[in-house]
């Protein structure tokens, strides 16, 4: 099936297979933020925010995304607060995790926008970092939080 995909801001138009997943469709297309780590949705890594809402891409099938409008964090831009604010706070090692992490931060903020230190772990409670970063990034979040305010 062909499907049309708003990612991003830009209209892609791809040939699809009944059962292909977001997060595979996602990385043909060349959006290389959007990793799997599990293939099972319990990690985040393949996070991305679809009509302003996380997805794990590693469970949606892409012919369920048509018509709304993809997010990955490569459409968040260099000068993206959340961005910024995990860049500043070292919030990374690896980076395997941190696009998720910076789609979940993305889509918290947009709720909440000063949300306490609780409210991050719980809204980050379903992404994983191996590296043990959890501190920097909820200093990240909270950051880009403040900068949101200013």
């Amino acid at each position: 099936m062909n499907l049309t995909l708003n990612i991003n801001g830009t209209v892609h138009s791809v040939y699809c297979a009944e059962g292909d997943l977001l997060l595979d469709v996602l990385r043909r297309l060349g959006f290389t933020s959007v990793r799997e780590g599990c293939g099972v949705g319990a990690c985040g890594s393949c996070t991305v925010l679809v009509d302003g809402h996380s997805v794990s891409s590693c469970l949606t099938l892409a012919s369920r995304c048509s018509g709304t409008e993809i997010r990955t964090s490569e459409g968040l831009g260099k000068d993206n607060p959340v961005v910024r604010a995990f860049v500043d706070e070292g919030a990374l090692q690896c980076g395997y995790c941190i696009p998720g992490f910076v789609m979940m931060a993305t889509e918290l903020l947009s709720e909440n926008p000063h949300p306490n230190e609780k409210e991050i772990a719980d809204h980050l409670e379903g992404n994983i970092c191996r590296c043990g970063t959890y501190r920097e990034i909820v200093k990240a979040v909270l950051l880009a939080s403040s900068s949101a305010s200013n």
